[in-house]
């Protein structure tokens, strides 16, 4: 799956997309809005951005569970020397150090993630606070071109400002179009 972002000025256009997009058989779970106006996008039933996307939850998380694994490592290697339990100790309590370190490890990243804006968002930043609406796509490859000739054809309005390679991967950088 590949995510593509358009920004538009006009919560009608943003409609009309979404409608349009589903016509060419994108479902409905897959059009997202990002956009300072979330009333607006209740109003006309328009998908709203999820936490997930705003948020950098994922990928602090993932960081997080990263630096934690790390440090259980450590932690487990300073166990292991000092024995500070014995010489009888079972694999599974070292084990159980590195596992228990690396999802603390992510549980705090991931609490960090809910403080900090979505990294691939904040390139867009300056639009959605200026009112404009962010539309993310998830289309699979067979969409893609698809759904770019048909924006070209109906919406010159909407500009595509970026796409992802991936499925929003929170871990890859996000370099926006001019």
């Amino acid at each position: 799956m590949k995510c593509l972002y358009y920004l538009t000025s006009t919560l009608d256009s943003t409609q009309h997309i979404s409608n349009d997009v589903q016509e060419v058989g994108v479902d409905n779970w897959f059009i997202h809005v990002v956009s300072k106006d979330e009333s607006g996008l209740k109003r006309e039933q328009i998908n709203s951005g999820n936490y997930l996307e705003k948020l950098d939850i994922l990928r602090n998380g993932i960081i997080g569970a990263l630096i934690g694994f790390i440090a259980g490592v450590l932690l487990m290697f300073v166990v292991m020397a000092t024995e500070p339990f014995g010489p009888d100790v079972k694999s599974f309590v070292y084990l159980g150090i590195v596992f228990f370190v690396t999802c603390f490890g992510a549980w705090s990243g991931g609490l960090i993630g809910i403080e900090s804006e979505n990294k691939k968002m904040a390139e867009f930043r300056d639009d959605i606070e200026a009112g404009k609406y962010l539309i993310l796509i998830y289309a699979r490859k067979k969409y893609d071109d698809l759904i770019q000739s048909m924006m070209e054809k109906k919406h010159p309005e909407a500009k595509l400002v970026a796409s992802d390679a991936k499925f929003f991967n929170p871990l890859t950088n996000l370099k926006r179009q001019s």
